[in-house]
């Protein structure tokens, strides 16, 4: 309740502490922002000695090196990954509020393509920001997919916050996917300008995009002609619960 970014919302349950339920909304400056990223926690016997049991709810979807299509998530922090030190689960140190944090600024950050242990060596050089940039454009189409999953099928107990979110983002996400369509680079603010150089990659992705803004569209649509019923709710009285983690 105290630490709880405005930007992660939390839904546990009085009859299963051993379980909650996480929205993490995208970053701003990355190919994920203004989406919706679901998470489901388990927390096994052995918690805290051992690190939560963390899936996310991909649609299907492989929208970044870290969170994978079954639903596995891959971090240091959950002992999916390799690290070292403060990098693996502390049980003395270590929190779930750590987690979401690590999820949202570590995994969906502004150079993805990155996250790949083999791509590392390759940051900043021509060659690694190229692809990097192909990369992000991917993410953004994949994550306008996973905007449409969750508007059509919200998970239980956030039906709310999906409602909220996507009416209060509608206009910058839509005006988003039409500058990234222009040719602005996916990531950048659109008030910079920064375009991309002429590739045959683009086309591509315009086609892409192009479609799924036309299907967004008219979900967002649905989405804003539900919102008045829900006028008088807040998610966070009504859906979300925002807990001290450290406590669970």
């Amino acid at each position: 309740q105290r630490d709880l970014p405005g930007s992660i919302y939390v839904r546990v349950y009085e009859d299963r502490i051993d379980l909650l339920r996480a929205a993490i909304v995208g970053p701003s400056g990355t190919p994920y922002h203004d989406g919706l990223f679901f998470f489901d926690v388990r927390f096994p016997p052995e918690y805290p000695r051992c690190p939560p049991k963390v899936y996310y709810h991909s649609g299907g979807l492989r929208l970044n090196p870290n969170l994978y299509e079954s639903g596995k998530v891959c971090l240091s922090l959950l002992n999916t990954w390799w690290g070292s030190g403060c990098e693996k689960w502390s049980k003395s140190n270590s929190t779930m509020l750590q987690v979401l944090i690590s999820i949202q600024g570590l995994v969906l950050n502004d150079k993805p393509y990155f996250n790949e242990p083999g791509y590392k060596n390759t940051v900043n050089t021509p060659v690694g920001e190229k692809h990097s940039m192909a990369y992000n454009q991917t993410a953004f189409v994949l994550s306008c997919k996973t905007m449409l999953y969750s508007l059509r099928n919200p998970p239980k107990h956030f039906e709310t916050l999906v409602v909220h979110h996507f009416h209060e983002r509608e206009r910058a996400i839509l005006d988003a996917c039409s500058a990234y369509a222009s040719g602005i680079i996916v990531g950048s603010s659109v008030r910079d300008g920064a375009k991309y150089a002429c590739d045959k990659c683009f086309a591509g992705f315009k086609k892409s995009l192009d479609a799924h803004t036309e299907l967004l569209a008219k979900e967002l649509a649905k989405n804003r002609a539900q919102a008045p019923e829900l006028k008088g709710d807040t998610p966070a009285a009504d859906e979300i619960a925002s807990t001290s983690l450290g406590q669970t």
